[in-house]
């Protein structure tokens, strides 16, 4: 799978009666593990404790970045949190997330999952008005718009600053007393929001993340979605909802329910992996083939590749292992590393496979070099015969709503046939799930497909 990740945004709000000051910072933490997935290039928390912000990021990994000593500087009772996979803007420790900024009315701390698609005019407008940039972050562009307006009163900052902005966005706030979520009219970026448990009988407060999974990692409990459009406003006098006019269609990006997001989360009340499931029944049921095992590329093929074996009769074997200590292949800065990665990344289990008629479910196929490296390594392991299945229609246009694509002319499906991919990758037969294949798995149209066929949003 060769598409380059998004990001993870995570927000905490401790109730006043909050006895351990750093507890915001902590959970934070948890919740950042749980959405590493989602980007492994840089992490940050910032946390309010209510005259000022104070701030951690670096490059790598959460795990890597955070000592217990910093938890005793990150004191306060509202954080926010994110892991970084760099779409807008390069990858230096500038682009990194949280972003903080003091202003005349007090600071304001920001993260962002998504990108702008009107960021350069909006960066062009602001520095001709006086505004000055340390990075080259669209989520920059953000806070300054938010900054700028200020000074009429907060709800009407974030509201004007969501007429200005247009793009895919998940956002988490931190003023010096709230916490604040917003997602894009579209809801193309998820953000869900979560109770805290009690502590010794008092609220615990609440969160915000961009997965349940998150969530479910300090043992909290999902209320609900956010709504496309909703901008979501937590202090000390509970939750305020408001929403900005608009008759949007609501166009989740479909990358979260094949890809992005952990199969054991739920977003916009569609559990993935029943979703990957579904996705494999009505792959069988499209593409079947007389063959002796299942296997999935992990982790986002499994559970496809389950349903697929459901549905067809034929056994689901493990068949395919993957070292957990390498990151998704897309970190190699080389296209030759990339390839290579693949081979240290999956091994196949040749007492599953050998002499075995094998179908082989992935997510996607992007560029086809893993999908290639794949098929080399099932035969190495005495595969008798190799059928490719994909559980998301060919990716024929880049994205351009936060998730790092190749050029069109990099993607393998907008310049061949599927039988000519086929023949590129070495299998024996190749199929994708067709379209309305996995919206009717899907159990809904309310999707973005703009990378399937060059509709998009906005």
């Amino acid at each position: 799978m060769g598409l380059k990740d998004e990001c993870g945004v995570c927000g905490i709000f401790r109730p006043e009666n909050t006895d351990d000051d750093s507890t915001a910072a902590s959970m934070a933490y948890f919740a950042l593990f749980a959405l590493q997935h989602r980007g492994q290039e840089s992490a940050g928390i910032a946390v309010s404790n209510g005259d000022s912000i104070n701030l951690k990021k670096q490059m790598g990994l959460v795990g890597d970045i955070f000592s217990p000593e910093d938890f005793s500087e990150l004191k306060g009772r509202i954080a926010v949190g994110h892991v970084r996979y760099a779409t807008a803007g390069g990858r230096t420790i500038e682009n990194a997330q949280p972003l903080l900024n003091t202003f005349k009315l007090g600071p304001l701390a920001l993260v962002h999952n998504g990108q702008l698609v009107n960021y350069e005019p909006l960066r062009e407008m602001l520095e001709d008005s006086g505004s000055t940039f340390n990075s080259s972050s669209d989520t920059e562009v953000i806070l300054k718009l938010i900054a700028r307006s200020y000074k009429t009163g907060l709800e009407k900052a974030l509201i004007n600053t969501m007429q200005l902005i247009k793009g895919s966005y998940a956002l988490c706030l931190l003023t010096n007393d709230s916490l604040i979520g917003i997602r894009d009219p579209n809801g193309i970026r998820p953000l869900i929001l979560g109770k805290l448990p009690e502590t010794d009988g008092k609220a615990g407060g609440y969160i915000l993340a961009s997965e349940s999974c998150a969530i479910d990692s300090v043992n909290g409990e999902v209320i609900r979605d956010i709504l496309p459009g909703e901008i979501i406003i937590i202090n000390n006098e509970g939750i305020k909802s408001l929403s900005i006019p608009q008759s949007i269609k609501k166009q989740t990006c479909v990358f979260e329910y094949v890809y992005f997001a952990r199969p054991d989360s739920v977003i916009d009340g569609i559990p993935i992996q029943e979703a990957r499931y579904r996705m494999g029944e009505a792959l069988a049921a499209e593409s079947p083939v007389d063959a002796d095992v299942v296997v999935g590329v992990p982790d986002s093929g499994i559970g496809a590749a389950m349903g697929y074996a459901k549905a067809s009769g034929i056994p689901y074997v493990t068949g395919i292992i993957k070292n957990k200590y390498v990151g998704r292949t897309f970190i190699a800065p080389t296209q030759k590393e990339r390839e290579n990665m693949v081979f240290v990344k999956l091994n196949a289990i040749s007492s599953d496979l050998k002499d075995k008629r094998v179908v082989v479910i992935d997510d996607s196929i992007v560029r086809g070099t893993t999908s290639r490296r794949l098929v080399q390594i099932l035969r190495r392991a005495g595969a008798k015969e190799v059928h490719f299945r994909v559980s998301s229609p060919p990716v024929k246009f880049p994205c351009h709503l936060g998730i790092d694509t190749p050029s069109k002319n990099e993607l393998i499906s907008s310049q061949h046939e599927v039988n000519e991919i086929c023949s590129e990758i070495g299998a024996d037969t190749l199929a994708f799930i067709s379209l309305e294949g996995m919206i009717k798995a899907l159990g809904s149209d309310c999707f973005c497909k703009g990378c399937f066929c060059g509709e998009y949003p906005v």
